[in-house]
């Protein structure tokens, strides 16, 4: 009766289509099989509808909670949903080992589908996140039985969002494993972490060396997390069975994807999407204003995902039909309804100027400007993409730009709006007392009341031989940001940042080129951004020149 409750005020608080049944008998923990005699726990929605389709969730986070309320909403709408612990997790058998066993596994729960007196020979997957590795790293092999995905805040290439810039994302590693660890623990005993502020995380972020962060965060050893740690550089062996990318093009099923500009996963899942349109498909896009666990995110995974399962694996035709859809940040912003990702622009190179001017005008003849970067006091990172909503997204990037670590260069108040979207990226000359280092540059929004709001970033690690350098040892270092789409409006001004560092989301660099797991020495160094003729540095946007009209949600 509460389950039959909560989804009818779901259904008219997310404005969802009305139900086509009421009635659904749920099975829980059904003991699937698979090749190596583990078992994977399995929940299973059924409605009273014939010739209902197939959607299937696999998870490592549980099947109740939220997962039980997005189950019985889609068997409502008319789908045998199947909700499966991943191995290792919430009762099913095993070990959990991150993106080992999600190809086979998941092939051998769709050859137990396959064998069900209610199977139809259609299915659908759903999911967000780790939810979605699991989709694509089955989505290649699953044959045409396979009719919609939704890939929500997810990507193929698992490893790139793990080394972004190849650097480490620390933050979104380590509490990532400890999350997983503390679905061991008991509830009140977990309530009462969170209640303390994660006194432990916060001790294990800011611990050296890294190798040792795992057991101070959780008590115990993690072995993905010391993996990750050894196993860094691009050409790691480690990595070719963990990432699925490769066969996207293989995938024949339509996708759908939903994400946040401030997602931790955002650039890899909009290659996903270039990836398919270049293959020939037709996926959808959906660009929100949301973090990794925005609410509002929750909220339109639900309605888009389920208009995609209804249109293309029950055969009702929904009535979007934008193939891209993105929220435009900034003042006077909005949706907005678009042909294809990324929009036509136009490059316009805003350069670093004398006395932290930014403008369009060509780089003038000036003194680099300098700082001093300390690892033992790195530069914090604030916002942003992060795995935790409550401290994701934008903020006032005034305090970390307060600070001596922190360079700055800002436009004059915007006679005129400019909106931008579509990819980001910066050019920085640098000349480093030390041949290791980051280099950070993030891209804020400054409005009228001297409030500065991140918009995009990025970071890059440099090491020698890494960047070409010049006979003055001035080294070029390409920054790509995350992609974006916003506008900012008159009277407002643009300002970039640049540091060596935003740490704990990225961990610091040590200054010596020490292994990543076990680095203890800390180095600090003087370094100096160019920005003169020879060496114009600057941030490029994607200028909209024309721009179609904004649209309600």
């Amino acid at each position: 009766m509460l389950d039959r409750l909560a989804t009818r005020v779901a259904t008219a608080v997310l404005r969802l289509p009305a139900a086509r049944t009421r009635r659904v008998t749920l099975t829980r923990d059904i003991p699937v099989r698979v090749r190596d005699g583990v078992l994977l726990r399995t929940d299973h929605y059924a409605p009273d509808l014939p010739g209902a389709p197939a959607v299937l969730i696999r998870t490592p986070y549980g099947r109740s909670g939220p997962m039980r309320l997005l189950g019985r909403l889609a068997a409502e709408r008319g789908f045998h949903v199947v909700i499966q612990s991943c191995r290792g997790t919430y009762g099913s058998g095993g070990v959990f080992e991150p993106l080992v066993h999600e190809r086979d596994d998941g092939l051998d729960t769709l050859d137990w589908l396959r064998r069900q007196r209610w199977w139809t020979g259609a299915f659908g997957m759903f999911g967000a996140s780790y939810q979605g590795f699991v989709q694509w790293a089955l989505a290649a092999d699953a044959g045409d039985d396979l009719r919609a995905m939704v890939a929500v805040v997810t990507a193929s290439a698992t490893r790139d969002s793990t080394y972004a810039g190849d650097s480490f994302a620390l933050d979104t590693v380590l509490t990532w494993a400890e999350l997983l660890q503390a679905q061991t623990v008991p509830w009140l005993a977990r309530q009462w972490e969170l209640k303390r502020g994660q006194p432990r995380l916060a001790a294990a972020l800011a611990h050296l060396p890294l190798a040792e962060a795992d057991r101070i965060a959780t008590g115990v050893r993690v072995p993905f997390f010391q993996e990750w740690l050894r196993h860094h550089t691009p050409a790691a062996d480690y990595w070719r069975t963990r990432v699925f990318d490769d066969r996207i093009a293989q995938v024949r099923a339509p996708v759908a994807m939903v994400s946040g500009w401030h997602d931790i996963f955002l650039p890899a899942q909009l290659r996903d999407f270039a990836a398919l349109r270049a293959a020939g498909a037709a996926p959808r896009l959906t660009v929100g204003p949301w973090t990794h666990g925005s609410p509002g995110l929750f909220v339109a995974a639900l309605r888009d995902g389920l208009d995609w399962l209804d249109e293309h694996l029950a055969g009702r035709p929904v009535a979007r039909t934008s193939p891209v859809r993105v929220h435009v940040g900034g003042a006077g912003g909005g949706w907005r309804d678009l042909p294809d990702w990324p929009p036509p622009a136009t490059p316009v190179r805003w350069h670093l100027h004398p006395a932290g001017a930014l403008a369009t005008e060509p780089a003038a003849p000036s003194a680099p400007d300098g700082f001093w970067y300390d690892p033992a006091d790195p530069t914090p990172s604030l916002g942003g993409p992060l795995l935790v909503a409550q401290r994701a997204g934008p903020v006032d990037n005034r305090p970390v730009e307060a600070r001596p670590d922190v360079l700055t260069w800002t436009s004059a108040p915007l006679a005129d709006p400019v909106e931008v979207a579509g990819p980001v990226h910066a050019e920085v000359h640098v000349h480093s007392e030390l041949s290791y280092l980051d280099v950070f540059v993030r891209l804020c929004d400054v409005d009228r009341r001297g409030r500065s709001w991140n918009v995009c970033d990025g970071l890059v690690r440099v090491e020698p031989g890494r960047y070409p350098t010049d006979p003055a040892g001035v080294v070029r270092v390409p920054v790509e940001l995350w992609p974006t789409a916003h506008r900012f409006a008159p009277g407002h001004r643009l300002r970039v940042q640049v540091s060596g560092g935003a740490h704990p989301r990225y961990a610091r660099n040590p200054g010596t080129g020490e292994p990543l797991g076990t680095a203890i020495t800390l180095r600090a160094g003087r370094r100096e951004i160019l920005h003169d003729p020879e060496h114009p540095s600057a941030i490029v946007l994607p200028v909209l020149s024309s721009v179609p009209p904004l649209r309600p949600r």
